[in-house]
């Protein structure tokens, strides 16, 4: 069975023959310790790929990502890094005062997506293969006006706040669209929700603003055959039946920051969890045994007859023999 067929199986609960598995390697790791992933990518090959981000028209960027400095991205919005590896944080924002949302442009540019060597890597590839960008309105919203300011914007609810969430929505209703008529298997959400242990809204509000917006891009993706993968760091367990609801087929999340045999008492068999073990604690700081029981906990609370992606994140501090660690728990389970 090909990789793309392993997944698909285990989207919709069908006893796939085995787990199927994604490493997530940061830039951080990728400077640090190319030869662990090397053999990562020999010993446990990812069975989901992202699709290349190639466009027509180049969007317009300043800086490198992962590098310290500025980084101005595609939409204008300007990160300050301290360090090399990881990305940075807005601190000014690109809006400051309302007025300026006279000025404000989307990246026309995301929408020039080079459908033919898309559907070039897609036909090459037997791995399930990701859109290679993610729609995160939430988290644009923030970069636009800061963390801080967002937040109070969603507690004042002034009326430009609709327009600039409208700018933003339909911008990226139109990405998804343009990737769902390519020959990706799935396309992507992105928004951290959650705080260490609590939601960073109330669930009214976010279902008052952005669960309308998923429920759309979900809608497009799927009138093309498209899964919806998301991920969300944090606390979210609140979001899980507005999520499934509105059809995601598979959630990233911070499965340590919640309680792992709730939700699988409320949500196996429900979504796909699409990793993760835990990269705050146990990858940097854990014992092999520490991580074998994780992985066994993961799998004893989520799994039914699928849904559940072996899924980490090579990042920060993580210890490489954790990493490995991961996998080859995984794997012996099977």
């Amino acid at each position: 069975m090909t990789s793309r067929g392993l997944v698909k199986r285990t989207l919709v609960f069908d006893s796939p023959p085995r787990i199927p598995r994604q490493a997530w390697i940061l830039p951080w790791a990728e400077d640090r310790y190319p030869d662990v992933i090397e053999r990562l990518h020999r010993e446990f090959p990812d069975d989901i790929v992202n699709a290349p981000e190639i466009y027509t028209r180049q969007p317009k960027r300043l800086g490198g990502k992962y590098t310290p400095g500025i980084y101005v991205d595609e939409w204008g919005c300007t990160f300050t890094n301290p360090q090399k590896g990881a990305i940075g944080i807005v601190q000014k924002p690109q809006i400051d005062e309302w007025q300026d949302l006279e000025n404000f442009r989307v990246p026309e540019e995301t929408l020039s997506v080079d459908r033919e060597a898309v559907n070039d890597f897609c036909r090459n590839s037997e791995q399930f293969v990701l859109s290679a960008t993610m729609q995160r309105p939430f988290e644009r919203f923030q970069f636009i006006r800061t963390m801080e300011q967002a937040l109070v914007d969603l507690v004042e609810q002034k009326s430009e706040l609709s327009e600039l969430l409208k700018l933003i929505h339909e911008h990226y209703c139109k990405e998804v669209d343009v990737w769902s008529q390519t020959d990706v298997d799935a396309v992507g959400i992105m928004d951290d929700w959650g705080s260490q242990n609590a939601l960073l809204t109330s669930p009214e509000l976010f279902r008052k603003f952005f669960k309308p917006m998923y429920k759309e891009y979900v809608e497009i993706a799927k009138s093309y055959g498209k899964s919806v993968f998301m991920h969300s760091d944090g606390y979210i367990t609140e979001l899980f039946p507005d999520l499934i609801e509105i059809g995601i087929d598979a959630i990233n999340s911070q499965l340590f920051c919640m309680n792992i045999k709730e939700l699988g008492e409320k949500f196996r068999g429900k979504i796909t969890f699409w990793g993760e073990i835990d990269r705050q604690d146990l990858l940097p700081y854990g014992s092999r045994e520490d991580i074998e029981k994780a992985v066994r906990a993961v799998f004893e609370e989520l799994y039914e007859n699928g849904g559940v992606i072996a899924q980490c994140e090579f990042g920060l501090e993580a210890k490489p023999e954790n990493v490995i660690a991961v996998f080859d728990s995984w794997d012996k389970i099977g």
